[in-house]
């Protein structure tokens, strides 16, 4: 157990959430961290139990309101036992490469497959923080945008059905990035490239109808900050971000894979990486409506990557307090909830 309270490994995990007594015991401190207060009337106090009901319920002892420990989270209405719950965001935050519907209907032992899935969206459902920040400020912002989706066979040459995705990355200094660029100046002859003094911070992806400048402006305006170093390539469609308060860095690239590597060499990783998860997990398989959401699972996971454990913590945090989708909105593409 680390210093903050969470489990560090499977072991502690199985220790700490036992049974589904445990898990509720859990989700109620986190709900009402200063004892339960009724919704209904504000009264803040110790309210009645029933232990015997599938669902856990909390009765106010004033008004006499009833309150189901899962109402108003992701896990609403559900009949899935809790400590599947708490299973299934112990492998959805913890395994680098995340899962598959399939891989978590077989690792929870769940019989039917259409279960697992609702239950792995609702977790990503959690995954988003409405009040989340803007990223940059005191760190420049790398914005590109790629093609993501599988290939179109018998349209015509150059005729895709791919989505656009648009990118934002901070770009941060390596603590020892000098002492780095000591060695390879020791070691190597010419300059060290820039990717080896810097790391990726914070991340945001969207996918845009189109690589207009409506759209990928209003993008950088929702998730980088005023004032920040945004740094992209020559496309048109980013000329007016000087004028709407940032300090653009724009390079043209015409194809050169070394100037891309010099000017966006966080971004073009990410993308890399994104793509490469999605094939590996996932087989490519997304469609088009769905891939926002998976989008938000990358984004959460690659924002607490060296910090997986305490992911954990965060999604529950995060799900008691989400819009939880429903089967019908995630399957008529209605559910838009962006990273």
């Amino acid at each position: 157990m680390d210093p903050r309270g969470f489990p560090t490994n499977l072991p502690e995990f199985q220790k700490v959430f036992p049974n589904d007594d445990a898990c509720a015991k859990y989700l109620e401190a986190m709900r009402w961290p200063n004892g339960f207060t009724c919704p209904k009337c504000g009264v803040q106090g110790e309210p009645y139990r029933f232990p015997t009901r599938a669902t856990v319920i909390l009765r106010c002892r004033k008004c006499k309101r009833n309150t189901a420990l899962s109402s108003g989270t992701v896990m609403q209405a559900t009949h899935t036992p809790l400590a599947t719950w708490f299973w299934g965001a112990y492998l959805v935050t913890t395994q680098t490469p995340g899962q598959s519907a399939l891989q978590f209907q077989r690792q929870l032992g769940l019989s039917r497959y259409e279960t697992a899935y609702m239950l792995l969206q609702k977790l990503r459902a959690g995954m988003v923080r409405p009040e989340r920040d803007c990223i940059g400020t005191e760190y420049p912002v790398e914005i590109d945008e790629c093609l993501i989706g599988g290939r179109t066979r018998g349209e015509g040459r150059g005729v895709h059905h791919k989505a656009v995705v648009v990118g934002a990355v901070e770009v941060r200094l390596r603590k020892d990035a000098e002492h780095r660029a000591a060695k390879h100046q020791q070691d190597h002859s010419g300059g060290i490239p820039l990717k080896k003094l810097v790391y990726a911070g914070r991340l945001r992806l969207r996918v845009v109808a189109t690589r207009g400048a409506a759209d990928l402006t209003t993008f950088v305006t929702e998730n980088v900050a005023k004032g920040s170093t945004v740094r992209t390539d020559a496309w048109h469609s980013y000329d007016t971000l000087s004028s709407l308060g940032y300090v653009h860095d724009r390079l043209t690239l015409a194809g050169d894979p070394d100037k891309a590597e010099a000017h966006l060499p966080m971004i073009h990783l990410v993308f890399s990486n994104l793509k490469t998860w999605i094939l590996g997990t996932h087989h490519g398989a997304i469609a088009q409506h769905h891939l926002q959401t998976y989008l938000n699972e990358y984004v959460f996971r690659f924002n607490r990557r060296f910090y997986p454990m305490t992911a954990f913590n965060s999604v529950l945090g995060l799900a008691a307090h989400a819009t939880s989708p429903t089967y019908e909105s995630l399957y008529s593409g209605e559910w838009k909830h962006h990273a």
